[in-house]
């Protein structure tokens, strides 16, 4: 039987240049919505408990629907998170 533990992710800012037009708060409930359900699902390894910035992030699909930026950003920090993000 697994274990279950809380994880805590805090984002200080985020920075999302050429998306000034995307409506944050909905970008924001959808990254929060796909990064639990990513953790829920695949977990993260013990290592990352202690990181303090993802970095190397793929990029971002060119899309003006908050829903969809939110999602791909989220599957971008799991990715960071696990050690599956993008190569410097």
């Amino acid at each position: 039987m697994g274990v279950n533990r809380d994880v805590r992710v805090h984002v200080g800012e985020l920075v999302l240049d050429g998306f000034e037009h995307v409506d944050r708060d909905r970008l924001a409930a959808a990254f929060q919505a796909e990064l639990v359900r990513l953790v829920g699902e695949r977990g993260i390894p013990a290592e990352a408990r202690d990181v303090d910035a993802v970095t190397d992030l793929p990029e971002l699909p060119r899309t003006n629907s908050p829903a969809r930026l939110g999602e791909a950003l989220a599957r971008a920090v799991h990715a960071g998170l696990t050690g599956r993000g993008r190569s410097a």
